[in-house]
């Protein structure tokens, strides 16, 4: 055994074969299904995976550790995305879900996803308990090797989510539009998921990375701008209107619009909460981390809702989901939600949404964000991580503690410490920092509200880091 085993914001992640090894994953689901068995029966787990390597295996062995405390495994025989087991939790009535996946982590990587019993993210309070019961199996020398798993149960959770998808998606609106549609699904757990509903529907939809390599190409599951290039060539090639990505466990989203343009996460969740306003007459609020988009808040105030700023991490949404606080959820990291469906990340739902609203309104996707600027004022959001030495993250952690009062000359008008440090600048412009848990990295988030702007407030966000 090595390392220790922390559940961050989207649960525990490590190196194959390094601290993610057999030894730390029998720890992992036996801390699990003793919090598990502390809950109110029945004590039955779902346990799925995304299709990285040794994913099966790893699946066999969570169903063996249940078994062996008493807890009933359910397992998802194929790659499975997060928010379809996120589903099932809640159609199937379980106590949570394991979930083999690290995401849009590099290859290398794999990791445990924990889900409660609403089919939502672990809360702290939750993981806090997993990790005690986990140091202290540890302290004992270990869990034992299971010999076999044992009888266990199958579920496939793919029709009833895509059933789910088809009443909150006007995919009917999306078929009589013609719209052509390219989506990769990085080679990952979105294989099979948004192609079926789509083709099911009548939509014209072609893929690319459809099929299973647990390398990935090469590189991280991730659809990022950088990474979509042979969707934006296929895009070409058949004339599409919309490129929809999903990462590897097909709860982020990549979206390129059809003047071959990657619209960044923050733009598309206020494009969707304007849509869906407008579109279903949701006025029950909004929610959005407190590194997302500012643009969020004009719109919360031009719709006149409700908005609610939280800590980094899905599962904070999650929860106000759950309590129907919110017509939609996002963070800027590609991660969004819709009322009436999961309390977590859904890659799938989202592009499904996208190609909704390009359906609907007619218009490109840059079309109707230079719309939303008309209506409620231009924001320009960028995010750069910035890698410390020992000396330099002394140095900025020391500054994290103290309130600026300006940064490089700009007046700091109010300070927030929802998560990290955010200073919200004259004008409207903010830079937020937030500090890795897991690497000396330090993430800054800049807005700015003219794009002259913007590479002048990156400069000062560095500055302050590093300066």
């Amino acid at each position: 055994m090595s390392g220790q085993i922390k559940f961050g914001t989207s649960g525990w992640r490590a190196i194959v074969a390094d601290e993610f090894n057999v030894a730390n994953i029998r720890l992992a689901v036996a801390g699990i299904a003793q919090y598990v068995k502390s809950q109110p029966a029945p004590h039955r787990v779902l346990v799925g995976r995304d299709p990285r390597f040794l994913g099966e295996s790893f699946v066999d062995t969570a169903a063996a550790v249940l078994n062996s405390y008493g807890v009933t495994p359910i397992v998802i025989p194929d790659a499975a995305p997060t928010p379809a087991i996120s589903y099932a939790v809640r159609t199937l009535k379980t106590s949570g879900a394991i979930n083999f996946t690290a995401s849009h982590n590099p290859p290398e990587y794999n990791g445990i996803k924990f889900s409660t019993h609403d089919g939502a993210p672990a809360l702290p309070d939750v993981t806090k308990q997993v990790e005690a019961a986990i140091a202290q199996l540890q302290a004992k020398g270990g869990v034992a090797p299971v010999v076999s798993p044992g009888k266990y149960e199958t579920a496939d959770v793919k029709p009833a989510f895509l059933k789910r998808l088809a009443e909150l998606v006007d995919l009917s609106a999306i078929a009589k539009s013609g719209i052509k549609i390219v989506y990769d699904p990085f080679w990952g757990a979105g294989r099979g998921y948004t192609t079926d509903i789509l083709k099911e529907a009548g939509v014209a939809v072609e893929s690319v990375h459809d099929y299973r390599d647990v390398l990935f190409g090469g590189h991280a599951p991730e659809p990022d701008d950088h990474l979509l290039g042979d969707a934006k060539a296929k895009m070409k090639e058949i004339g599409a209107n919309l490129v929809i990505a999903t990462d590897g466990d097909a709860d982020r989203f990549g979206i390129v619009d059809g003047e071959g343009t990657f619209i960044q996460p923050n733009y598309i969740i206020a494009l969707l909460f304007d849509y869906l306003v407008e579109t279903r007459g949701w006025k029950n609020g909004v929610a959005k981390s407190v590194a997302t988009t500012n643009l969020i808040n004009a719109l919360a105030e031009f719709h006149k809702v409700p908005l609610y700023e939280t800590p980094v991490g899905f599962k904070y949404i999650g929860e106000l989901i759950n309590e129907d606080k919110i017509a939609i959820g996002g963070e800027e990291s590609a991660g969004l939600t819709i009322r009436g469906h999961v309390p977590e990340k859904d890659g799938v739902i989202a592009g499904l949404l996208v190609a909704e609203m390009v359906a609907t309104r007619g218009k490109t996707l840059g079309e109707q964000l230079r719309a939303l600027f008309d209506k409620v004022g231009s924001y320009y959001p960028v995010r750069e991580n910035f890698h410390l030495t020992p000396d330099t993250m002394a140095a900025f952690t020391s500054k994290l503690k103290v309130d600026p009062t300006e940064l490089s000359g700009r007046k700091v008008v109010s300070v927030v410490r929802t998560d990290g440090l955010k200073l919200i600048l004259e004008g409207g412009s903010w830079v937020c920092y937030r500090l890795s848990g897991t690497e000396p990295v330090v993430r800054a988030y800049t807005e700015a509200r003219s794009e002259q702007d913007m590479e002048s407030l990156s400069k000062d966000a560095r500055a302050f880091v590093l300066g």
